[in-house]
């Protein structure tokens, strides 16, 4: 965790923020805030209580590049320094006294708060993970600091305006609408949230009582339901499983454009990427269980009880990845969770295999390490000290560290005096060690009958498996296998797509195709094997984006005869919210010269809109991909690349900016580019 440092010279000094609390606690803050997209900004007048604990003749308040400030202390004016970060405020504060502190304020913010274009419409969101929140409220950025946060925010009519908490009042007015929002208990200001949009929500209730909005575009009536599919059911198993009820007055779920993750866990508004926002046939390859479940668990794990620093961040990551994966068990059952357990593994042995592995107590550890080292960390301690022995202690640890901050020994802690074990040798293995191990991890998926064909992990991580003397798969190996063994049959089956010459080759492949399921058909669609066209063409109607994508441009390289019908056949799919499909349809039509060459510009255009800033970055990103692979750049979609440049999703702008420069050494659009960035600086 990084901290940003501000040195005063005082009588008792401050010298980073972290060291705040020891003088000082914020109780709770009110905001009152007008947002402008006019000109993105976002300003207003924020009030502060707050309580002395220790003699001290400054505080101070995190605020980025803030273009106005007026302070009020105890309604008086009051001294204060600002150096475009931090506001000091200078007073002799004395130890046990409260105090208010009145702020008035504007900025145009250059992160953390973000205005999207969609649909002709305005969208507003934020994201404040790390301590991105000061830079549109000023905010205490130490996640020490818990503060309970009260938002009004007014906007333009006609938008809903969400924010952290419940609906306590809204104030109509004849061109914009205050929104009143009231959170009963205190969170870090990194969890503090504003979405507004274009927005429906459809209302359901926990069976604890906890109403639950989920929230989607209007023309997205559709996919409520496969988008939000299984929320009460984790809501009801998430509040039993861990003992603790859910600690906010209400939960709601929105989606946004251009999101910079898949989700966020602010504290009882998630707000999430709306590529997640799906249909029926998208629910089988990409769904938002997952994420629903990871973010929702958080409201827990990272929400109620919050780490004090990047140390102990899998007390956040690695709870919630785990606590996800234990309601997907409850939807999908115990073959799918240690089947993805099996897959955590893999991805961590290949992360030591190259080298990169690090102790889950490391502050620089990757994502994988927090979420799933973590996740599995406590799949192996639970099946130590016993699950009941773990959920009474999940429950202690909750209870007594409600609305603090954590560090690992407080969690561990509370497992020891419940289990009446020491878990020295735990903390050794699995936090504060770089190697993994493997011999537990390898027992513990032997218990599930799923799993105990594999000899080892690492024969699965290279999909090594018996073959007889002449290096062939027998074919009672895939037959004799339950067909839950989801795993082993699609590696076996990858061995026999190599031996094409083996006798039983073709009862294997038969046997594969008569499959219903999904990743064994979507293996052949990758193969396409020899003698089996009418199966293989059969893959072009399966319920799978993803299937028939593959299906599609391999059917078309293989049986270039037939690429007309394989055109006609996906004429109208469009596939996910990212339009794989079609942007690959799009592409193929245009390398097929004896397929409708009439509309090849009408194909280009629509690829190039595809590309276009109206749609998500995702779409985006295929386009341009294929436009550059079909060498079809024309002035519009290269300015559409410019503009990419600067997107607020990083990963987008990386993409972005690495096409633009190597299309700026080919000679074909140097000149062009030039020009076109001399006219956008215009």
């Amino acid at each position: 965790m990084k901290y940003l440092l501000f040195v005063f010279i005082t009588f008792m000094c401050l010298s980073a923020e972290a060291q705040q609390t020891e003088y000082v606690d914020f109780i709770d803050v009110k905001a009152d805030l007008v947002v402008k997209s006019i000109d993105n900004g976002i300003g207003g007048h924020v009030f502060y209580a707050f309580k002395v604990l220790k003699d001290v003749d400054s505080i101070f308040i995190d605020a980025k590049n803030f273009s106005q400030i007026e302070f009020k202390l105890d309604d008086g004016s009051i001294l204060h320094e600002y150096d475009g970060k931090q506001i000091k405020i200078n007073y002799q504060f004395k130890k046990g006294n409260s105090h208010t502190l009145t702020l008035g304020y504007f900025v145009q913010p250059k992160k953390a708060i973000y205005f999207v274009e969609k649909d002709n419409s305005k969208q507003i969101w934020t994201q404040g993970q790390g301590k991105y929140t000061s830079n549109w409220l000023p905010s205490i950025d130490d996640t020490n600091d818990k503060i309970e946060f009260d938002l009004s925010i007014t906007y333009e009519n006609g938008y809903e305006v969400l924010a952290n908490g419940k609906l306590v009042n809204k104030e109509v007015g004849e061109t914009r609408t205050k929104w009143h929002y009231n959170m009963q208990k205190p969170m870090s200001s990194y969890l503090v949230a504003l979405a507004i949009g274009k927005y429906n929500k459809k209302k359901i209730t926990s069976k604890s009582g906890i109403p639950i909005e989920l929230y989607y575009y209007p023309e997205d009536s559709a996919r409520v339901e496969p988008t939000y599919r299984y929320t009460k059911q984790m809501f009801d198993f998430l509040e039993e499983e861990i003992g603790v009820p859910y600690p906010w007055q209400n939960y709601k779920q929105v989606p946004v454009k251009d999101f910079l993750y898949s989700g966020m866990e602010n504290t009882s508004l998630t707000i999430f990427s709306d590529d997640f926002m799906i249909d029926d046939t998208s629910f089988i390859d990409k769904n938002y269980v997952n994420v629903n479940a990871h973010e929702l668990a958080h409201q827990w794990f990272g929400d109620l009880v919050t780490a004090t620093e990047g140390k102990h961040h899998w007390l956040q990551e690695g709870f919630a990845t785990y606590y996800a994966l234990l309601a997907e068990r409850d939807i999908f059952g115990d073959d799918y969770y240690y089947n993805t357990l099996y897959d955590y593994a893999k991805e961590l042995i290949n992360q030591q295999v190259e080298g990169e592995a690090t102790a889950l107590l490391d502050p620089k550890a990757s994502s994988i390490t927090f979420y799933k080292k973590g996740a599995w960390a406590l799949h192996i301690l639970k099946e130590k000290v016993g699950e009941a022995a773990f959920k009474k202690a999940i429950k202690n640890y909750l209870n007594t560290y409600a609305f603090k901050n954590v560090e690992t020994e407080n969690f561990i802690s509370e497992v020891e005096k419940v289990s009446k074990q020491n878990l020295s040798s735990f903390e050794a293995e699995w936090l504060v060690s770089k190697t993994l191990p493997l011999a537990k991890m390898r027992a513990s998926l032997k218990k599930n009958e799923s799993i105990t064909f594999l000899e080892t992990i690492e024969e699965a991580q290279y999909l090594s498996y018996r073959t007889d003397d002449n290096g062939y798969v027998p074919s009672s190996l895939i037959t004799e296998l339950p067909k839950g063994y989801y795993t082993e049959r699609l590696a076996v089956l990858r061995e026999a797509l190599k031996k094409p010459d083996y006798p039983t080759y073709r009862d294997l492949i038969t046997e594969a195709f008569s499959s219903n399921e999904i990743k064994t058909r979507q293996l052949l669609a990758q193969v396409i094997p020899d003698g089996f066209k009418a199966e293989n063409e059969s893959l072009l109607k399966d319920a799978s984006y993803t299937t028939k994508e593959i299906a599609l441009y391999n059917l078309w390289s293989k049986y270039p005869k037939d690429r007309a019908k394989y055109l006609d056949a996906t004429k109208d799919v469009i596939g996910f919210n990212d339009k794989n499909v079609k942007c690959l349809w799009l592409a193929l039509a245009l390398f097929t010269p004896e397929y409708n060459s009439a509309y090849n510009k009408i194909y280009i255009s629509e690829l190039s809109d595809y590309a276009s800033s109206k749609y998500g970055f995702q779409t985006r990103q295929n386009a341009f991909t294929y436009i550059n692979n079909l060498k079809v750049f024309n002035a519009e979609t290269l300015l559409s690349l410019i503009e990419a440049t600067t997107h607020h999703n990083w990963r987008f702008k990386s993409f972005a900016r690495d096409l633009l420069k190597s299309l700026s050494e080919d000679e074909k659009y140097k000149e062009i580019i030039v020009n076109l960035q001399e006219i956008q600086k215009e």
